[in-house]
C-alpha cells in the first residue's frame, strides 16, 4: 500500500483524493491549505507515514520544492492537456472567443502546443509562467493589464486569484481532470517505484582486515544486515542490500564497523558496492576497496553508480570535482534553488563544514530534511563526512560535512 500526501486547496485536495483512491494499492492523506504560502508549513506538517507527495498544481508543488521540504517522491497535476481543453470548451459554451485569453502559471510552450493541437491560434493568447516568487497579487494584476488590453477572458489556476478576478471579468479557474490527475499519480508511483528500487539494491562489501579479527568482523556484520564469508585470498565478503546498509552508516555518512576493527586491530579497509545485481556490486566493491587503500589504514569507502564514491572513513587526498548546479541538482534529485541557497551560506562562512542544524538553519527546514539534503548531496559526490561535533547536554552530536558547491 502506498500513501500519498495530496496538497492543495481544500475542495481541489477532496476531488484529487478521490480519483487517486480510486487506483488499487493507494490511499491518501488530505493536506489542504488555506493559501499558497502555507504550502511549505502543510509540507513540514504532514504525518511520516506519507510516502509520496502529490500536489494540485505546479505552484505549490514549485513552492514546496524551493523551500526544501520534499523529502520524498513528489509530483504535479499539469493543467495544459484536458484542463486546458476544458477550459476553452467552456469558454465556447458561454458565448466567448477560445482564442483570446489571459493564463497564468502554465508552462507557454506547453499551452501553445495544447492549443495548436486543438487547432486553437494562439495569437492572442497570453501566458504568465510561474516563477519563484510569483504571489497571487501578481497574477492578478496581470490578467486586469491584459483585461484592459481587450485580450478576453481570465483563465487562472490559483483559487485565490480566481475569487478576485470573478467579481471582475470572465474568468475561469483551471482544476484537475480525472485523466490530468491520474497521469500524475502514475509518474509519482513509476518515481516512487524507482526508490523503492534503490532500497532494495544489493550490496557487497569486500573487507581487507587481519586473520584474527574474522570472528569480530562476522558479529558486527550482523549491523549492516548480512553475513562475512572469508574468500580464498583471506578477504571477507559481506553480503546485504542498500536499506540496511545505509541505515547501519547514518544515511552514509559512518562506518562504525571499520572504525572498531581498527582500533582493535590496527587496520581495516572496507569497500561496498550498490548494484542492481551482486555482480555489478562486486565489481563496484572491489573500486570502493582500491579508493579505500588510497585513504589510509583504517578507511571505508561505498560506490555507487555514476562513478559515485563516497568516503565514510579515512581522508581523502583531494576533494571531489565541483559540478555544475544544474548537473548536481540532477544527480541529487534536489532543486537548483537549494544549491544556490546552500552556496549563499557558504559564502557568509569561514569554511565548507557544515552540520544538519547549520543547513536547517539556512534552508528554512527541519533537521530531518535538512540530513535527507545533506544524504543526497554525499550520494551525488557533493558532500563529505569529516566528524563529529559534540552538542552541550545529552544531545546526540552533530554529523560535520564538507560541502563541495
Amino acid at each position: 500500500m502506498v500513501t500519498v500526501g495530496v496538497v492543495g486547496p481544500r475542495d481541489l485536495v477532496t476531488s484529487t483524493c478521490r480519483i487517486v483512491e480510486d487506483m488499487a494499492g493507494v490511499t491518501t492523506v488530505p493536506l489542504p491549505y488555506r493559501t499558497e504560502t502555507q504550502t511549505a508549513e502543510v509540507v513540514r506538517g504532514a504525518p511520516g507515514e506519507v510516502d509520496a507527495w502529490l500536489f494540485t498544481g505546479v505552484m505549490p508543488y514549485e513552492v514546496a520544492s524551493a523551500a526544501g521540504v520534499l523529502d520524498q517522491p513528489a509530483s504535479f497535476v499539469n493543467y495544459t492537456g484536458a484542463p486546458l481543453l476544458t477550459a476553452l470548451i467552456q469558454l465556447m459554451r458561454d458565448g466567448h472567443d477560445p482564442a483570446s485569453f489571459s493564463i497564468d502559471i502554465l508552462d507557454a510552450g506547453q499551452v501553445e502546443e495544447t492549443l495548436k493541437e486543438a487547432g486553437v491560434a494562439t495569437s492572442r493568447v497570453h501566458v504568465l509562467p510561474y516563477r519563484r516568487g510569483l504571489t497571487s497579487q501578481d497574477i492578478v494584476a496581470f490578467h486586469r493589464e491584459r483585461a484592459a488590453a481587450g485580450t478576453g477572458a481570465a483563465i487562472t489556476c490559483l483559487r485565490s486569484a480566481y475569487t478576485v478576478l470573478a467579481q471582475e471579468t470572465t474568468a475561469i479557474r483551471l482544476a484537475p481532470s480525472i485523466h490530468s490527475a491520474r497521469y500524475a499519480m502514475q509518474q509519482l508511483l513509476v518515481a516512487l517505484g524507482e526508490a523503492r528500487s534503490d532500497e532494495a539494491q544489493v550490496a557487497v562489501g569486500i573487507c581487507e582486515v587481519p586473520a584474527e579479527a574474522g570472528a569480530e568482523l562476522r558479529r558486527e556484520s550482523r549491523s549492516l544486515g548480512g553475513t562475512a564469508v572469508m574468500q580464498d585470498d583471506g578477504r571477507f565478503i559481506v553480503f546485504t542490500t542498500r536499506g540496511p546498509l545505509e541505515a547501519a552508516t547514518s544515511g552514509f555518512t559512518q562506518l562504525p564497523l571499520v572504525e572498531k576493527l581498527g582500533a582493535s586491530h590496527g587496520s581495516a579497509r572496507v569497500g561496498f558496492g550498490i548494484g542492481a545485481t551482486a555482480a555489478e556490486a562486486e565489481a563496484l566493491a572491489r573500486r570502493a576497496l582500491t579508493r579505500a587503500g588510497h585513504l589510509g589504514k583504517v578507511a571505508a569507502v561505498v560506490s555507487l553508480r555514476n562513478e559515485i564514491d563516497l568516503t565514510l572513513s579515512g581522508t581523502s587526498a583531494r576533494p571531489p570535482r565541483r559540478p555544475s548546479l544544474s548537473l548536481l541538482s540532477q544527480r541529487a534529485g534536489l532543486a537548483k534553488t537549494t544549491l544556490v541557497r546552500l552556496q549563499e551560506m557558504l559564502a557568509e562562512q569561514d569554511d565548507a563544514t557544515v552540520t544538519t542544524r547549520s543547513v536547517a538553519a539556512a534552508l528554512g527546514v527541519q533537521q530531518r530534511t535538512a540530513r535527507r539534503v545533506l544524504n543526497r548531496l554525499e550520494r551525488a559526490g557533493a558532500a563529505q563526512p569529516t566528524g563529529l561535533q559534540g552538542l552541550e547536554g545529552s544531545g546526540r552530536p552533530l554529523v560535520t560535512y564538507r560541502l563541495h558547491l
